[in-house]
């Protein structure tokens, strides 16, 4: 049964937020365990974790929406499941099911629906499943066993006073290594990224863009997102590389351009020294969805595209759309939404 909670939906953040129940499951001798609901939210995990010291971990993110009916429903949850599948192949961690992983989304948020905000106040329910190496080990090799876990957490809309577009600069520094773990979401990923992001915050930038790093010529991710650009005869296109992350928001966007926008979609090189052949750019994930790109510092001067402070036509229709579909308003695509019932 749902029940009240005192939050301000208003000035929820990006921040880490107890709510009542999250799942667990646990690998052990070759297979999962049912998995069950706990309330506790801590862990305990043995010192020697693979997870700690070798990094032998992965984990997702996607949202919970309340609609206007006042009903809750997940965006492709599937598709986080099947790419923690292509995370946990990469560094040797068992697979948790398909099914299971959306029943698990399932459990936890109808264990947790009083924390789904309500419709119109711009706040979501961020699901983050993670999977990780446990139990006791020394060398260099896969974990003995693993845990499988997702909580819950309200949060609120990236923007806060609405949709602006900011401003990043071209990191000196390498995401991912050429034929590394860039396409898996596997937290050294993100380790690596903190460093670049806190020098370009200091710079006055929202964040930096990583190049290819075989070549560092070609665009590959914006910060922790991936990026789009809208050419001059309206084409939307994005890079592609074995060492940039699948944003299952990125791959949306690319349907939405052409099954619903009518674009040329393109998954190609984006070289740095040719942004002029976009008028828009964005950063595309989970969290903002889109962060529309004013400008990108290139060897210290400002490349500007649509504008520094006016989202463009079509990253702004494409944002529209697919918050639209998130949030029940516009009709999904087959297969896109799951209900939470």
């Amino acid at each position: 049964m749902s029940k009240n909670v005192s939050i301000d939906w208003s000035k929820l953040g990006f921040a880490y937020y107890n709510t009542d129940l999250r799942y667990v499951s646990m690998w052990k001798d070759g297979k999962w365990d049912e998995g069950k609901l706990v309330e506790d939210n801590m862990i305990s995990i043995s010192e020697s974790s693979t997870a700690i010291h070798y990094g032998q971990q992965c984990f997702e993110g996607l949202k919970a929406y309340r609609t206007a009916k006042g009903e809750i429903q997940l965006f492709r949850p599937d598709e986080n499941a099947k790419r923690m599948g292509r995370s946990c192949r990469r560094i040797l961690m068992p697979e948790f099911p398909v099914d299971r992983f959306i029943d698990a989304c399932m459990q936890v948020v109808k264990a947790n629906e009083h924390f789904v905000p309500p419709y119109g106040t711009g706040a979501t329910l961020y699901l983050r499943p993670y999977l990780i190496g446990v139990g006791h080990n020394l060398g260099v090799r896969p974990a003995p066993e693993y845990m499988f876990g997702i909580f819950c957490v309200p949060v609120g809309p990236y923007f806060k006073g609405g949709m602006a577009p900011v401003n990043f600069t071209i990191a000196d520094m390498d995401r991912a290594a050429p034929h590394g773990t860039g396409a898996a979401k596997v937290g050294g990923n993100y380790a690596g990224s903190l460093l670049p992001h806190e020098e370009a915050v200091k710079r006055g930038f929202a964040d930096c863009i990583y190049l290819d790093p075989a070549t560092h010529t070609k665009i590959e991710e914006v910060g922790a997102a991936n990026f789009f650009g809208i050419t001059k005869d309206g084409k939307f296109v994005t890079p592609v590389s074995p060492s940039i992350l699948p944003s299952i928001t990125k791959y949306s966007l690319m349907h939405l351009a052409e099954k619903y926008l009518g674009l040329t979609v393109e998954e190609r090189d984006c070289r740095v020294d040719s942004l002029d052949e976009f008028v828009e750019a964005g950063a595309c994930g989970t969290a903002a969805v889109i962060t529309p790109i004013g400008g990108i510092e290139v060897e210290g001067k400002l490349h500007v595209f649509h504008s520094e402070t006016e989202v463009g036509p079509v990253t702004k229709k494409l944002y529209e759309t697919l918050v639209g579909i998130q949030l029940g308003e516009v009709e999904a695509p087959e297969g896109w939404i799951y209900k939470v019932k």
